[in-house]
């Protein structure tokens, strides 16, 4: 499915926990919000155009990665960040959730009775 959005396109191309993949049309000069995701990542990659990818670390500096055809980045959970088109672009957004080993909280031990 299509949809539309104020810098382009979005067309969910497949969708599997905890796996996205989104085909995204932007018009030259269209950008998305800077926002964060909690728990996902959110990776780029260039099929055609020129993306600005804008991402606010933590520490206070701001990384400004540039992907042109073939090139890829990804953005790591809890970081503010946002795309810009400089030239019409076809891109392709990834999301994706990782699963930890050390996701677990323990209260006792366990035994033998």
């Amino acid at each position: 499915m299509i949809t539309g959005k104020v810098w382009g396109e979005s067309e969910l191309v497949k969708s599997c926990s905890p796996f996205e993949l989104h085909r995204i049309c932007v018009y030259a000069g269209g950008y998305c919000s800077k926002h964060k995701h909690e728990t996902k990542w959110n990776g780029f990659l260039v099929e055609s155009g020129e993306l600005e990818i804008t991402v606010w670390q933590n520490s206070g500096i701001v990384d400004i990665t540039i992907l042109r055809p073939g090139q890829y980045t990804d953005v790591p959970p809890g970081l503010f960040h946002r795309f810009a088109a400089t030239e019409e672009t076809i891109a392709f957004e990834l999301y994706w959730s990782e699963m930890t080993a050390n996701d677990i909280i323990r209260e006792g031990h366990g035994g033998v009775n």
